[in-house]
């Protein structure tokens, strides 16, 4: 990596590093309106979206909207989404979610964070999700991936995702954010990822990457390969 690069020209080379890599950006969960994104987004804490694009269709197939959700109970919600994890949790969350859309928002889901974040099992990332994909409001959703990704570029210290969000917010456009944070995800499952990580594939670490890490990884693959 080159030292005398700033932080603006790193910024603007990853973004065209991204653009040329994901030139489009499908939403990864599948969905038919704000309704159905936000109770997918909700199942994918701590589960793949593979997985919740799976289970989705059978949950949608009984009830794909809140007036239909609450006839269900919370136990038949359960039974069905089990398979993505932290099933006791996330069926009261959908059952009462959908209980406050009807009663406080005319079985609309409401466009604004404040309202969102006052829902049962929705934090901020997910109501920046609902934010960004379903009512294209700029956010900066920090999942896994981008708080890894941030880190490794030396774009944000890692020390919280509330941080590594501020960073985000304030180093790239605003008019970019919606897109870019998608992209940083399926650059990060591709290029980037947690485990098994190799350096030579992974070309925005390798030439902007912050210096410790790249360090680390050196001495580590040398060890490897004593």
């Amino acid at each position: 990596m080159s030292t005398s690069i700033s932080k603006k020209e790193k910024v603007q080379a990853i973004i065209e590093i991204l653009d040329e890599l994901y030139p489009e950006v499908p939403i990864p969960l599948d969905h038919k309106d704000p309704y159905t994104l936000l109770v997918a987004v909700l199942l994918s804490a701590q589960c793949t979206d593979e997985r919740v694009n799976q289970i989705t269709p059978k949950l949608f197939a009984k009830a794909d909207n809140p007036y239909d959700m609450v006839k269900m109970t919370i136990d038949e919600i359960k039974e069905i989404i089990k398979p993505c994890g932290l099933s006791p949790m996330k069926s009261k969350g959908i059952w009462h979610l959908s209980e406050m859309i009807i009663n406080q928002h005319n079985g609309e889901v409401p466009q604004n964070f404040k309202d969102l974040e006052a829902m049962p099992g929705v934090g901020h990332k997910t109501a920046s999700v609902v934010m960004a994909q379903a009512f294209n409001v700029p956010a900066f959703p920090v999942d896994t991936h981008i708080h890894r990704l941030m880190y490794r570029w030396g774009l944000s210290n890692g020390k919280s995702v509330e941080q590594t969000e501020r960073d985000g917010k304030r180093l790239f456009p605003k008019e970019r954010w919606n897109d870019l944070h998608l992209q940083i995800i399926y650059y990060g499952r591709e290029y980037c990822p947690a485990r098994g990580f190799d350096l030579d594939k992974c070309v925005i670490t390798r030439k902007y990457g912050r210096r410790s890490y790249i360090n680390e990884v050196l001495k580590e693959q040398a060890q490897k390969n004593k």
